[in-house]
């Protein structure tokens, strides 16, 4: 975690309340991740909100930018927005868990809380499945259509043999 360092929200010494911290994302940031990403040349602004209490910290992180995706229909490169936020709530425990879906347990101990995991989640969740560029045009759409596979119909169930249904009977009497 001492490569993610630069992403630590520092809260002790802050009062209780309101306060913001704005970070810049770019590949840098990805590359601390042993991950491989499906976009290109990141710009993001990331505004993480604090809402410091006496026993909890309130989060909300906020996502804005472009990443280069490439287009599945036309294997083309476009800029494609990112906008997302997510809302966490930071409380303290004996030690750290993150098995609730939208709260983490910090340990009484900890002075900061790193968001580089959050922010990475939620520019990951920004991307989406299907990335079709705004720019693919009708015939290129009529061209996958025309070579997408049919549904075919089902062929009807042929009629089960009479010589068949008689054993059945039989099976059915004993």
């Amino acid at each position: 975690m001492d490569k993610l360092r630069n992403y630590d929200v520092s809260f002790s010494g802050l009062k209780t309340g309101k306060h913001q911290f704005k970070f810049e994302i770019d590949k840098t940031f990805f590359q601390l991740f042993d991950t491989e990403q499906e976009f290109t040349n990141p710009k993001i602004t990331v505004d993480v909100f604090l809402e410091k209490h006496t026993t909890f910290l309130e989060f909300e992180i906020e996502t804005s930018g472009t990443v280069d995706l490439v287009c599945d229909i036309t294997n083309a490169d476009f800029e494609h927005p990112i906008e997302n936020d997510i809302k966490v709530l930071v409380k303290f425990g004996e030690e750290y868990d993150d098995s609730e879906e939208d709260v983490i347990t910090i340990s009484t101990s900890d002075h900061a809380f790193n968001v580089a995991q959050l922010i990475y989640e939620n520019v990951a969740l920004s991307i989406p499945m299907k990335k079709v560029s705004p720019n693919v045009s009708d015939e290129d759409l009529e061209i996958l259509e025309k070579f997408s596979p049919k549904e075919v119909e089902k062929e009807k169930e042929p009629e089960s043999d009479p010589r068949w249904e008689a054993l059945k009977k039989l099976k059915d009497k004993n």
